[in-house]
């Protein structure tokens, strides 16, 4: 790409988020730009998990692209999680009540190859003209039109701009004013493995929280012929209080731990143990300006209890593709306007994301994690009704209110 190009959107990023907004966008007759500073396949470090509301969100978007994400040969379906708690009990919590039924609801897929699908499926899109190995060096803006000028000295010009860019975004950081806050992002490290020992046949992801690791955790998530992604993640003010290496945290406690070192006994490792950041959505931050919207990571969107982004991005950037076509068609990219984005976003995720944000900070204390998972393991009621709270928020709420702990003590009904 050379000189200056002319759109009604630029999206910056080529993951989940961007994408999302980009089919977005084109299935409303919007021509878009959609730029990426790296070439595809190109790899991204996360857990891999597709939750259900990632699925959901995607069979909504593209019922086509949903259906060949199931089908892929590098795919696992997953039909729950496995919480295991600092006394090393564990407690199976399908998603679904119909385990084994139908399609599982949720998906484990690596995301060279999801974020691939994605990218090649805008690619593909007549209204969408993508960019690859392109990176945006600064940003203008000037009569309502964004300038964003990349590193090889072209130009995309733009009344709306919508930040997908991630973890690390330039422009998050520097034009919309979000800083790390080291209290409100997490890190974490991957890696993948291959003959860990018993690995869920049902695709059940394990989140394992180790005492020594608290208010963090370790995940094993299984993948076809006996591979794992397997990783773990701390929040970033406590990794520095601590001065913990993450990384060589990760293979210390997979050949040590008690819990752990039997079944990576003969596991192997393949390539590096990599790490990434995790802007965490326990802090709300403005997610919309002047003639820009930001999604998913860029926005600090990630769930601060279990680390999930990918739905997140996804959401955010349908809202900010819907967003765009309503302020496109207005002629008005204000920041009045554009803070009903905002709106959209925290109406659809907030009440879900503050209830995370309790949670997280009750995870330092390790005797709830065991007193829960014991009586759960007791009572099937209390078990089924932990797992209806995946997809019932306002079951879910009740984990962070001390009443219910309280009938779990005193050995009264949670069920109701």
């Amino acid at each position: 790409m050379a000189g200056t190009i002319h759109t009604e959107v630029c999206v910056l990023g080529g993951g989940p988020g961007g994408c999302a907004a980009a089919l977005q966008l084109a299935a409303q007759g919007v021509q878009v730009v959609l730029v990426e500073k790296a070439t595809f396949p190109r790899d991204k470090v996360c857990g891999d998990a597709l939750s259900g509301k990632v699925m959901r969100t995607l069979e909504r978007l593209d019922p086509e692209l949903a259906d060949r994400v199931k089908r892929d040969g590098r795919s696992m379906p997953s039909w729950g999680v496995t919480f295991t708690a600092p006394s090393g009990r564990s407690l199976r919590v399908p998603f679904s009540r119909n385990t084994g039924l139908g399609e599982a609801p949720g998906v484990i897929l690596p995301r060279l190859g999801f974020d691939d699908l994605l990218f090649q499926r805008a690619k593909s899109n007549s209204r969408i003209a993508t960019h690859e190995g392109w990176c945006a060096k600064s940003f203008s803006r000037s009569d309502n039109t964004w300038s964003i000028t990349g590193i090889n000295g072209s130009v995309i010009e733009a009344p709306l701009l919508i930040d997908a860019s991630g973890a690390n975004s330039t422009f998050a950081r520097h034009v919309a004013g979000l800083p790390m806050e080291p209290r409100h992002h997490a890190a974490g490290v991957r890696a993948y493995y291959r003959g860990v020992k018993a690995l869920d046949p049902d695709g059940f992801i394990e989140l394992i929280f180790l005492k020594d690791l608290l208010p963090g955790y370790l995940w094993i998530f299984p993948l076809p012929n006996g591979r794992a992604n397997v990783g773990l993640g701390l929040r970033s003010d406590v990794v520095k209080s601590r001065r913990v290496d993450l990384k060589a945290l990760l293979v210390q406690l997979l050949a040590e731990h008690p819990q752990l070192k039997d079944r990576f006994a003969d596991a192997t490792i393949e390539g590096p143990v990599q790490g990434m950041g995790l802007p965490l959505a326990s802090k709300r931050r403005p997610l919309s300006g002047d003639g820009y919207m930001l999604v998913g990571d860029a926005g600090h969107l990630i769930d601060p209890f279990t680390g999930e982004g990918i739905s997140h991005a996804m959401i955010s950037g349908v809202h900010a593709a819907d967003m765009a076509a309503a302020a496109l068609s207005e002629k008005d990219h204000s920041t009045a306007r554009l803070r009903a984005y905002d709106q959209r976003v925290w109406k659809r995720l907030g009440k879900e994301l503050a209830i995370s944000t309790r949670l997280q900070q009750m995870a330092n204390q390790a005797w709830l994690f065991d007193f829960v998972v014991d009586r759960a393991n007791k009572n099937p009621a209390l078990a089924d009704t932990i797992s209806s709270m995946f997809t019932d928020l306002d079951l879910r709420e009740r984990l962070k209110k001390p009443g219910f702990y309280m009938d779990l003590m005193l050995g009264r009904s949670v069920t109701s």
